[in-house]
């Protein structure tokens, strides 16, 4: 990546809250999902933002190296 120091350390650490929240909803839908009775619009929100989280993730890492294909 070219540009400031500042600007690419900035987008890893962007890089890693993100994957923290990611790693986070995978575990809560993981725990969700064991419950008998689980709230079916609760579970679809939150795979809705994991996926955007990953769509955030691809981006940044794109941004990071915008050679590597997508």
């Amino acid at each position: 990546m070219d540009g400031e120091p500042e600007a690419f350390e900035a987008i890893l650490h962007r890089l890693e809250a993100l994957r923290m929240e990611h790693r986070d909803l995978d575990q809560a839908i993981a725990r969700l999902g064991e419950t008998p009775l689980h709230d079916e619009l609760q579970l679809k929100r939150l795979k809705r933002r994991k996926l955007l989280l990953k769509d955030q993730m691809s981006w940044l890492e794109r941004q990071l190296d915008p050679d590597t294909p997508a």
